[in-house]
């Protein structure tokens, strides 16, 4: 068996080209190395130095049996660096899902972001409603997801992220632009291009005009907010949607408005209640957080 502490003495004396650098590079006395050195020679039945003066000088067989020393140092300095870059969050595999409002440009931005300053980290990102989320993170297939609330599950821990007020979006020159701030009565006879039913959202917009009284032309329908902004943008009609999405359209043929009385959009992240987190998914978790602070519900 080969004693670890030779091979570092050995390769030590390479690279310092001296027995006192090598000596200094390991915080060890110069004989120290040099009983290294000889014994590994004496181990291995191989010359590897020659005394030329005072200095010693690695032979042929010695610079050959370097380049193998080297690469499996080179081996163990990366197991080094991936341990850690794990323990310090820069590193591993991330597995996330997020509900449609984050899936088009706010998610995959802050994904990027997120890993300039992690190089060697893998993501894989999914996005899909809010159930298939939840799906997903129990089952294990996702660590981390993100989803509109309220959702009950047994299986899962929640934690509130934001609470968004939706906004109004119209088509770039409609003559209500010239307002800072839409009500339902602005939208009293207009086109309109409304959500699904099978989303919250639409519920709680429809019990808004339904309050206020107001009628809309509703003429289309949708159940993504995407298709809603590319809708409105090409002047099907005004719409109301999530600001996540809202925002990917804002000044492509689409103005954002204010909507009053606010409808939020409550937006969480959901974990497995059976599983440990894991530190890269706690940090693009707060991450995440920090992102959303501009879309926080700031307004009396």
């Amino acid at each position: 068996m080969l004693n670890p502490r030779q091979i570092e003495a050995f390769r030590a004396v390479i690279v310092m080209g001296s027995v006192t650098g090598a000596s200094q590079a390991l915080n060890v006395t110069q004989p120290a190395v040099t009983r290294l050195i000889h014994d590994f020679q004496r181990s291995l039945g191989l010359p590897l130095f020659v005394r030329r003066g005072s200095r010693l000088v690695p032979t042929e067989e010695a610079l050959a049996l370097y380049r193998e020393v080297e690469r499996q140092f080179v081996g163990l300095d990366r197991i080094a660096r991936a341990a850690r870059d794990l323990r310090e969050g820069r590193a591993g595999t991330l597995r996330i899902a997020a509900l449609p409002a984050f899936s088009v440009g706010f998610m995959p931005r802050a994904v990027g972001e997120f890993m300039v300053e992690r190089p060697e980290l893998d993501v894989a990102l999914y996005g899909s409603i809010s159930s298939q989320v939840v799906d997903w993170i129990a089952s294990g297939f996702c660590e981390v997801g993100f989803v509109q609330t309220p959702i009950e599950s047994a299986h899962l821990d929640i934690e509130p992220l934001v609470s968004a007020p939706a906004v109004a979006v119209l088509p770039a020159g409609h003559p209500l632009c010239a307002k800072t701030v839409l009500e339902p009565a602005d939208f009293a006879g207009e086109r309109f291009v409304s959500l699904e039913n099978s989303t919250q959202l639409r519920y709680r917009i429809d019990a808004v005009f339904s309050q206020a009284r107001i009628s809309r032309q509703s003429r289309a329908e949708t159940p993504l907010s995407m298709i809603a902004c590319a809708m409105v943008a090409a002047g099907a009609g005004l719409s109301i949607v999530d600001p996540f999405t809202a925002a990917e359209y804002d000044k492509r043929g689409v103005e954002i408005r204010t909507f009053r009385p606010h409808i939020h959009l409550d937006v969480a992240c959901i974990w497995s209640a059976q599983r440990s987190r894991s530190g890269i998914a706690r940090q693009f978790m707060s991450f995440v957080r920090g992102k959303l602070a501009t879309f926080a519900d700031v307004e009396p």
